[in-house]
């Protein structure tokens, strides 16, 4: 009875894996295969291990010839599930083999063994309560079944580096198990090794490499749908880009000539002001440019040699002038020990630095702002020691974690202070990048302390002097008088500015609305010193312009993309498009001056 009953919940718990591991679409492979065949084996065992207790139980002969087939076949199902094992534990092994060979010997052996167990004769031993069966067939069953046993130990032993350690599991189980039963059926005549048989296909379940065909096609589907998303990401910052750059463009040049002219007193200040807020807005779009950057790997540190003394300075006036008319104690402290040439990304350094001191700034209404930088040398590396401190609201101990996640504020009910919740998030990424660490200690209502520490190499080769010659360009105005700039953007507010900022060169500013006016011009024999250039212009792009005027006869005029497209990339692929060199819009006044210096101090 109890065999029975461990045979019929078998049938159940089996039928129930069938109907899971067949409802879902399975990556065909070896595995996978003779898992399936494997529990089909078990299912029509166990049923037949049931059918043949319940014929006892209800008195039917056991010497008719229906219950003698059906023994039969379950004698077969013995030996077909255990070359569906012996298949298995080769097939995990890694023993490089030739998986046809051993698939036709799997076969044959299976073929060879449902023959014997047809002639091989056997009885039923009837005692008390319990049947079980006696004879050839039954020595040839645990004759197979103890060689399995042993293969399944060898190859474990040989192979116990290549398989992984989960699919030793249901093997050790199976192992165990037989031998428990083994000896239980023979006390006590319990016919429990279907039982056996079906919960090792249950463990192998859980410890194949099964995977959901249905949730690879989601997850691909998803990703699919991720970088759809991700190219749209990008297409519309750069269209944003472009569309607040160019109004950007005109308020900054108009604004950066009115600040040069002989105004009011009142009027000078209204035109700081707008100064000040264009350049809030253009930090913004930056902002957003440069986390996009790194989200998407495209930010790279581009280490040269540089004057740290004089990034240092650079950071002093900024906040100097940043400062306004708050009343605060601008604090600096230099240590002197640095080295005068230093080897990594300036342009990061100073944009991570300058945004701690921003922040302190925007957060400090009144009390300090303390900038300090220290240094440790050891053998050819200084370690920076930067610390920028404040007595400003300061941070409450539960929210310094959220310091550097994107779009969070400092203190979310004061709509007053402008800005994107980015710069924090932007320095954390970019020190990540340097190999750096950047400390916070703070005190809600008291003030903070931002310590920042990177690595940077020692220059020994070159004096500070000869840095600066290489890295910047002074300030100074190149008198263009005889030399003739085009202009060419289809916006005639952008020419209204170029035209006011490059009046200052005193040189003759000629501006066409689209590439194919400049193309008439030039080709019509007009000669130019300096060419400044629109690139997204409608019918005709600047590219396509540069393309068509270089295959003009002598056409060797220097040629500037001007771009509001900033996105990461953009310079170089102008340059590799045969432009000479780059300018941004809004158009900053030392870029510019550098150009012009560049092609027209000659």
């Amino acid at each position: 009875m109890i065999s029975v009953i461990f045979n019929i919940n078998g049938f159940i718990y089996v039928t129930l894996m069938v109907i899971v591991f067949f409802s879902k679409q399975r990556l065909r492979n070896t595995e996978n295969s003779l898992f399936a065949a494997m529990l089909i084996t078990s299912l029509i065992g166990c049923l037949l291990d049931s059918l043949s207790g319940l014929l006892y139980l209800n008195g039917y002969d056991m010497s008719n010839i229906f219950y003698i087939i059906i023994v039969k076949l379950i004698f077969a199902y013995y030996m077909v599930w255990d070359t569906e094992m012996f298949y298995y534990v080769v097939s995990i092994s890694n023993l490089k083999l030739d998986d046809n060979k051993i698939k036709k010997a799997t076969i044959f052996t299976a073929i060879l063994l449902l023959l014997l167990v047809v002639i091989l004769p056997f009885s039923i031993s009837s005692v008390g309560d319990t049947v079980r069966p006696v004879g050839a067939a039954v020595d040839m069953i645990f004759f197979v079944s103890i060689l399995l046993a042993i293969t399944i130990m060898t190859v474990l032993i040989i192979c116990r580096k290549n398989i992984k350690s989960k699919k030793y599991l249901p093997l050790f189980i199976y192992l165990f198990l037989s031998l428990i039963i083994f000896i239980i059926q023979n006390i006590t005549g319990l016919l429990l090794m279907t039982s056996v048989l079906t919960f090792v296909n249950v463990l192998m379940y859980f410890t194949i490499e099964n995977p959901d065909l249905q949730m690879i096609e989601q997850l691909n589907e998803a990703k699919s749908q991720a970088e759809k998303a991700n190219h749209a990401k990008t297409d519309f910052l750069s269209s944003m880009s472009h569309e607040i750059r160019t109004p950007l463009n005109a308020i900054v040049g108009f604004s950066q000539a009115l600040s040069e002219e002989n105004l009011p007193e009142s009027a000078m200040t209204e035109v700081k002001d707008i100064m000040d807020a264009s350049e809030t807005l253009l930090d913004i779009v930056n902002s957003i440019l440069d986390i996009s950057k790194i989200e998407a790997n495209k930010l790279e540190i581009i280490d040269k040699e540089y004057s740290f003394r004089k990034i240092y300075d650079e950071l002093v006036a900024l906040t100097k002038a940043r400062l306004g008319e708050k009343p605060l104690d601008l604090r600096f402290h230099y240590d002197d020990t640095i080295p005068e040439v230093l080897y990594g990304d300036k342009v990061r350094v100073k944009q991570v630095i300058l945004n701690l001191l921003t922040n302190s700034i925007k957060y400090t209404k009144e009390g300090f702002v303390d900038f300090t930088v220290r240094s440790v040398i050891k053998d050819d590396m200084c370690r920076l020691i930067i610390s920028v401190e404040d007595s400003g609201i300061g941070i409450k101990k539960e929210n310094i974690e959220k310091l550097f996640t994107k779009f969070e504020r400092f203190d979310e009910k004061n709509t007053t202070i402008e800005g994107t919740g980015l710069g924090l998030a932007i320095t954390k990424r970019l020190i990540n990048l340097m190999n750096g660490q950047i400390i916070v200690h703070s005190v809600f209502g008291e003030g903070s302390k931002f310590t920042i520490v990177i690595d940077q190499k020692i220059i020994a080769t070159k004096a500070t002097s000869e840095i600066e010659k290489t890295s910047t360009i002074d300030f100074v105005i190149v008198d263009a008088t005889g030399k003739r700039i085009l202009v060419v953007d289809d916006n005639k507010l952008n020419l209204k500015v170029a035209s006011r900022l490059l009046e200052t060169y005193k040189a003759e500013i000629i501006t066409v609305e689209s590439g194919f006016a400049a193309l008439d011009k030039i080709g019509n024999g007009e000669k130019y010193d300096l060419i400044l250039l629109d690139d997204m212009m409608p019918r005709m792009s600047g590219t396509e312009t540069l393309q068509k005027l270089k295959a003009l006869a002598g056409f060797n005029t220097p040629t500037v993309a001007l771009t509001a497209n900033a996105i990461e990339g953009m310079k170089e692929k102008y340059l590799n498009d045969g432009f000479d060199d780059y300018l941004s819009k809004p158009i900053d006044k030392m870029e510019l001056n550098r150009v012009i210096s560049k092609y027209l101090n000659k």
